[in-house]
């Protein structure tokens, strides 16, 4: 799969302040790319390199497969700080001076408002619209000429859970769309929800990035237990792949170097042994837990 955008050894620093300390990863075409992590981790400071805002004092990038230009953010969507409007004015007025800066038909704004869904409310005031219908409409603006990339920094911050579903959802629409889209956010449960790909920055550190199943990849194991507990950890431990067995009482928790058996097949497996299993269910990491373990690792 092509790259939209590739980061090789990106550096930055404020002072004696590492912001940003040799990253790099590749963006796919037509993911919905996460830069994931905590406060301060240097989300923004990235996003801002790749949009020119900042420069880097190391490493380079490419949009396109491309060196940077003026011409190739032009034609990128951009929500990097909080939406910008004028408040006495509509949706309608607003969208139409940011068509006029941004240099893009006036004739696309009755698209974009139908996208986010703000139409029938695009002669409302911009002070009278809810948090998400402003965020809604700060998305609507980087529509404008149609895009297929978008950068977006932190888009559900400060957000209820109603604005958040709202913008999680759209999302999913403009992905569905054919967009490629990069998002950062410290939300884990967002990031799961809308995104296939994900870098995971802690203080300024790649830790990890790839498809989200495998940068967030969560611990399984299997759970079992019998009447004959001796007999049944011998069985266990002749089992191919048996990387740990941890004994809870009447239970085993069962850890695998491969991909766990299905239940299944470990049942009768042990019946055939001779061992009647009385307990048998599979057991896996939260993502929370695998991210906070991920990140704690990385600050030790």
């Amino acid at each position: 799969m092509a790259s939209i955008l590739s980061l090789k050894n990106i550096s930055k620093s404020f002072g004696h302040i590492k912001a940003l300390k040799e990253v790099s990863f590749d963006v796919p075409a037509g993911s919905v790319f996460g830069i994931l992590g905590p406060n301060g981790s240097g989300k923004t400071t990235l996003l801002g390199i790749v949009m020119d805002v900042l420069s880097p004092n190391g490493g380079s990038y490419e949009w396109f497969g491309n060196s940077p230009s003026g011409k190739q953010r032009r034609e990128i969507g951009t929500l990097l700080e909080t939406p910008n409007f004028y408040h006495y004015l509509s949706a309608q007025h607003n969208l139409e001076i940011a068509a006029a800066i941004k240099q893009k038909p006036a004739a696309d704004i009755e698209r974009v408002l139908k996208l986010v869904r703000l139409y029938e409310r695009k002669n409302s005031k911009f002070q009278a619209y809810s948090l998400g219908m402003k965020q809604r409409l700060a998305i609507a603006s980087c529509l404008l000429g149609d895009p297929s990339v978008l950068v977006f920094d932190e888009p559900t911050n400060g957000l209820d859970p109603s604005g958040i579903a709202e913008i999680r959802q759209l999302i999913i629409e403009l992905s569905c769309a054919g967009k490629t889209i990069i998002l950062a956010s410290h939300l884990l449960a967002e990031v799961e929800k809308v995104c296939t790909h994900v870098a995971i920055l802690q203080q300024g550190v790649l830790i990890k990035s790839g498809d989200v199943a495998t940068a967030l990849s969560q611990e399984e194991w299997i759970e079992t237990g019998s009447a004959e507990m001796e007999k049944l950890h011998a069985v266990l431990m002749r089992l191919p792949g048996i990387k740990n067995i941890i004994r809870h009482g009447n239970h085993f928790q069962v850890y695998f170097n491969l991909p766990s058996p299905k239940p299944a097949w470990l049942n009768q497996h042990c019946f055939e042994q001779g061992v009647v299993l009385s307990f048998l269910q599979p057991g896996k990491k939260s993502l929370e837990s695998a991210f906070i373990e991920l990140t704690n690792h990385a600050s030790n």
